[in-house]
C-alpha cells in the first residue's frame, strides 16, 4: 500500500532520471574527460550488492594483464570538510569512509574518495601513474566520462517491485540495463555469475593470526553486518556450518563503544568492512571474514574484449554502448 502511494513520487523521480541522462547525451551538460580508460562498476538498486568485492578483483585482473589501475570511490559516510581526499591503508574511515579504505588495504593501488567523481578521478592521476581508473558506484554521475559500465546485479533479490525510488529500490529504470555495456549477477542462477567466496577469518587485534571458518563449529558465534544486505552474510556463515546469533547493522554504521560492550563473550565474526570501523575496539575474540570475488569465465572473456577498445580515442559521453562521442575537452 505504500510503495502504491509513493508511486507518483516514484514516476517523477523515474523522469527526472531519464530527462538528465538525454541532456548529457545532448551535450547540453558537459562530461568531464580523463586522459586514461575509466571502468564504472555500479548498480541499479540501492543497498549492497558487492560492488566492492567486484572492484577489488577487476583491479587485480587489469594489473596482471599489464595495467595500471587506480580507484576513485565516494567516501560515503566520511566526515572530511574538503574533497576529493586521497585514502591510504592507515586512513581514518569516519573522515573518507569505510569502503574507501578497504580498498585502500586490499588493492594496492592508487585510491581517492570524493562525491565529485571527476575530481577524485583528476587527483588520483595525480598521484600516481595510472594508466585506468575504476570507479566503485558512479553508474549515476554522468559527469565523469566513461568508456566502460558495468552493472553488478544482485541475483537473488533481483530489482524488488521493479519500481524507482521511492516507491521501489530502483536508481534508474530497469531498462538501463540495454545501456551498459556488461551485466554481472551476484548469485542466484543467471549468468555471468560472481560469488563471493569466504577465506579464513582474522584477528582484529592481531591480523597475522588467522583461523578457518571450520575452527569457529560447535560453539555459538556472535555475526555482526552493517551491509548493504547482512542477511547475504550471514547465510554465508551458517552454510559453512556455524551457529550464529546474527547481529545486523545499518548500512555504514558507526561503531560505538557501547555497540562493542553488548557484544556477547562468544566469538564475534564481522565482515571486513566492519573491521575497518572496529579494530581500534576490539577484543581478543573479534574476527573478521574476507571475501574474494570469483568471476566466471564468460565474463572475463567479455570484459577482456572490451578493455583492447579501450585504447582507441574518441571515448564516449556516456557508456561504450551508447556510441555516442562527445566534446573530449576537460
Amino acid at each position: 500500500m505504500l510503495s502504491l502511494l509513493l508511486l507518483p513520487l516514484s514516476w517523477l523521480y523515474c523522469a527526472v532520471v531519464q530527462i538528465r541522462r538525454r541532456v548529457y547525451r545532448a551535450g547540453w551538460l558537459r562530461c568531464q574527460h580523463l586522459t586514461v580508460p575509466v571502468i564504472v562498476v555500479g548498480n541499479l538498486t540501492v543497498g549492497g550488492t558487492g560492488k566492492t568485492p567486484l572492484t577489488l578483483r577487476l583491479a587485480d585482473h587489469l594489473r596482471k594483464l599489464g595495467w595500471t589501475p587506480g580507484i576513485i570511490t565516494r567516501g560515503y559516510g566520511g566526515l572530511a570538510t574538503t574533497w576529493p581526499q586521497p585514502v591510504h591503508p592507515d586512513s581514518d574511515p569516519a573522515l573518507v569512509g569505510d569502503e574507501a579504505v578497504l580498498l585502500a588495504r586490499r588493492s594496492g593501488c592508487v585510491v581517492v574518495a570524493g562525491p565529485d567523481r571527476a575530481a577524485a578521478g583528476v587527483l588520483a592521476l595525480h598521484l600516481g601513474r595510472c594508466d585506468i581508473l575504476l570507479t566503485d558506484d558512479g553508474l549515476q554521475h554522468l559527469r565523469l566520462a566513461r568508456d566502460l559500465e558495468i552493472v553488478l546485479v544482485d541475483g537473488e533479490r533481483g530489482f524488488g517491485n521493479g519500481r524507482c525510488l521511492p516507491a521501489g529500490p530502483l536508481r534508474e529504470p530497469q531498462s538501463r540495463l540495454t545501456q551498459v555495456d556488461l551485466v554481472l549477477y551476484h548469485g542466484g542462477r543467471q549468468t555471468p555469475r560472481m560469488q563471493l567466496m569466504p577465506g579464513a577469518a582474522v584477528n582484529l587485534r592481531q591480523s597475522g593470526l588467522t583461523r578457518p571458518l571450520s575452527a569457529f563449529r560447535g560453539q555459538p558465534v556472535f555475526a555482526v553486518a552493517g551491509i548493504g544486505h547482512p542477511d547475504r552474510f550471514f547465510a554465508q556463515l551458517a552454510a559453512a556450518g556455524l551457529d550464529i546469533i546474527p547481529r545486523p547493522y545499518p548500512d555504514h554504521h558507526r561503531f560505538t563503544p557501547r555497540d562493542v560492550s553488548q557484544w556477547p563473550a562468544d566469538p564475534v565474526l564481522m565482515t571486513e568492512k566492519d573491521a575497518v570501523k572496529c579494530t581500534a575496539l576490539a577484543a581478543d575474540n573479534h574476527w573478521y571474514l574476507p571475501v574474494e570475488a570469483e568471476l566466471d569465465a564468460t565474463f572475463l572473456r567479455q570484459f577482456d574484449a572490451r578493455l583492447t577498445l579501450l585504447a582507441r580515442p574518441g571515448h564516449g559521453c556516456l557508456s561504450a554502448g551508447d556510441q555516442i562521442i562527445q566534446d573530449t575537452r576537460a
